[in-house]
């Protein structure tokens, strides 16, 4: 054993150091009650979200640092990240108004903000992408996984989404890094977009869809293909199988055709199209 146990102390020799996952996933939280909880009486007061957002600057700082071996780099990372918060913030609370718009069964934005998973994957996808772009990516992955924890959701922080995003339930949603989604398109759970292919030297190129404006994708259909493109306006009905482009203005969905039988010995069959 002492060969193996050397083999692991060697191979530590060679890893970036890392903060903890919870550390990470504990700043998230964090900075979600702020923005988005209202948990606590005292945040309606100035002095205290001043003094909030103060040690999550230093909180985000230490995190940051992990990710780079710069100190001023560090730094100013985290001045980027927290100037670009009130933008997101704006964005995030659309995406909610989007949904409490969307789900006949959402009562208020507080209920969406609160308790919607959909919500919160987005709103971690919101951050992780700025993350993603600021090209601190080990740290944006580390958001996403979060999400994806807490959620069954899984968005790539490099995908592009636009505004007015809605999820609805988004248990078992898979959006890869290169899809690129329109404004005010909603997607509802089981959903894939996804890539053709897994092959490693496919890594830069575009391999998942594209999402146009408008668009309504309904459960558990498949989108694969860096070349597919569904045209603004369209609905993809639930469980369809779509690897090529489809125009704007397009009704796509998967047709099952089931038999009825009844007592005669030669039945004429019935079909019924779902």
């Amino acid at each position: 054993m002492n060969s193996f146990y050397q083999e692991i102390a060697k191979k530590h020799q060679s890893l970036l150091i890392l903060p903890q996952k919870k550390d990470i996933h504990q700043f998230i939280e964090d900075l979600f009650s702020v923005l988005f909880s209202n948990t606590s009486k005292s945040f309606g007061h100035l002095p205290i979200i001043e003094h909030k957002f103060e040690v999550l600057e230093k909180e985000f700082n230490e995190i940051v640092r992990n990710y780079t071996s710069d100190k001023n780099d560090s730094f100013r990372q985290s001045i980027t990240f927290f100037e670009a918060l009130p933008e997101l913030y704006r964005k995030t609370l659309n995406d909610a108004e989007t949904i409490y718009a969307k789900d006949p069964a959402a009562k208020s934005i507080e209920e969406v903000l609160y308790a919607y998973p959909g919500f919160l994957a987005i709103a971690v996808y919101r951050f992780s992408n700025q993350l993603w772009k600021q090209e601190l990516r080990l740290l944006a992955r580390t958001f996403s996984e979060y999400a994806h924890i807490k959620t069954s959701i899984e968005i790539h922080p490099g995908a592009q989404i636009g505004d007015e995003f809605a999820i609805d339930h988004g248990t078992g949603i898979v959006i890869g890094e290169t899809t690129v989604i329109g404004n005010n398109v909603q997607i509802y759970q089981g959903v894939t977009l996804g890539a053709l292919s897994v092959k490693k030297e496919e890594a830069f190129i575009k391999r998942h869809p594209t999402i146009e404006d408008n668009v309504v994708i309904y459960a558990n259909s498949t989108i694969l293909g860096g070349q597919t493109t569904v045209g603004k306006d369209s609905i993809i009905g639930g469980n369809v199988w779509l690897t090529y482009s489809v125009p704007s203005n397009s009704v796509v969905y998967h047709k099952n055709e089931m038999k009825v039988k009844d007592n005669n010995p030669f039945p004429e069959p019935i079909f019924y199209s779902i």
